[in-house]
């Protein structure tokens, strides 16, 4: 039995392919690249838009009260009564209305229900710390009175100007601080080239910035009241740390840290801010989230020197002082690798 060579089929070599075939091959390979870069761009632009919606969305439908601070003065039955049935509140004890009031504009409680033998009832807020955190208080107050037959007392322990008793201005603010710091790193890094002027502007548009947007709240809008000088430092450092961690994000990463700022400081810091409300009023974690970011920071040292000469701002201090030095080493970072590229002989 003999065996017959079966000859092996013909493979085109790729070396040996017409050019029309070369041409054909290359633009199906780059087609194809073209389309896994579609889907994954469409993939990660759906996945932040949901997580886009969700920072807007989730703290919008479940505003209310997330460990609003209030403090009680009241005999103990009453206080631990009023303690077990009260949800959304963190509670602190105080020997009386003078001790709870202090503690008020010392801004470690957003009010305090006074309960005296007589069964009266006396709700202490303060609007200017947060108007929908002192309606939360005066409800509660009010179903404490209503329960014991009696009706309650409110008085309003700082308030915001008569020209804006909401505070609107100071909310609305929000978004302007954070885009007008991302505009204005965007539009030096532009237009300026050396990293010496652009350092340069960056101070100067804070400064200037910081001056007129104080201005603007307290002599236009009528929003604030107090110390302008000291109140203008305030937003003089916010709006340096926003520009700053614009400027040291582009420097470094290029048009990915233009994105990465914009999601940060625009994105997400405005809804998680607080200043529409505050940041206990905002669902767990998102209201401690946003005071690590610039926006809510800044607001929150705004109202804290505007309104409580200065008290409660050692977090929103540290805070943007943090962003201003992470900035500041993204942008020295980024210089010393140009300066080291360009030293490097071609």
């Amino acid at each position: 039995m003999s065996t017959t060579d079966v000859p092996a089929p013909d493979i085109p070599d790729p070396d040996l392919r017409t050019p029309e075939a070369a041409r054909t091959a290359d633009t199906t390979e780059t087609s194809e690249q073209d389309l896994r870069h579609v889907v994954g761009l469409v993939v990660g632009l759906t996945v932040l838009l949901g997580v886009l919606l969700l920072a807007f969305a989730l703290p919008a439908v479940n505003t209310g009260a997330h460990g609003i601070q209030v403090g009680i003065v009241a005999p103990e039955p009453a206080a631990a009564q009023l303690e077990s049935k009260a949800d959304g509140f963190d509670f602190s004890r105080y020997d009386d209305a003078d001790e709870a009031r202090a503690a008020i504009l010392d801004r470690k409680i957003y009010g305090a229900v006074v309960l005296t033998p007589g069964h009266e009832v006396d709700v202490l807020v303060a609007t200017a710390a947060s108007a929908s955190a002192a309606t939360a208080v005066q409800q509660m107050g009010e179903q404490v009175a209503a329960a014991n037959g009696t009706t309650a007392t409110v008085e309003n322990v700082r308030s915001f100007p008569a020209d804006d008793p909401r505070g609107a201005g100071l909310a609305a603010g929000a978004l302007p601080m954070a885009l007008g710091g991302w505009i204005g790193a965007v539009a030096i890094l532009f237009t300026i080239r050396t990293t010496r002027h652009r350092l340069i502007a960056v101070g100067a548009f804070a400064v200037v910035g910081g001056l007129g947007l104080t201005a603007t709240l307290q002599f236009v809008v009528g929003t604030l009241d107090g110390n302008y000088w000291l109140t203008s430092l305030g937003a003089v450092l916010g709006i340096a740390a926003t520009a700053m961690t614009v400027l040291g994000l582009k420097s470094l990463f290029g048009g990915a840290g233009l994105g990465i700022a914009a999601v940060l400081l625009i994105l997400l810091g405005n809804p998680l801010s607080g200043l529409t409300s505050a940041p206990e009023m905002l669902p767990t974690p998102w209201g401690t989230i946003g005071q690590m970011l610039p926006p809510g920071a800044t607001g929150t040292l705004l109202r804290d020197l505007a309104f409580f000469d200065g008290a409660g701002i050692t977090r929103p201090l540290l805070v943007l002082a943090g962003w201003l030095i992470g900035g500041s080493l993204l942008f020295w970072i980024a210089t010393r690798r140009e300066a080291t590229t360009k030293s490097v002989p071609a």
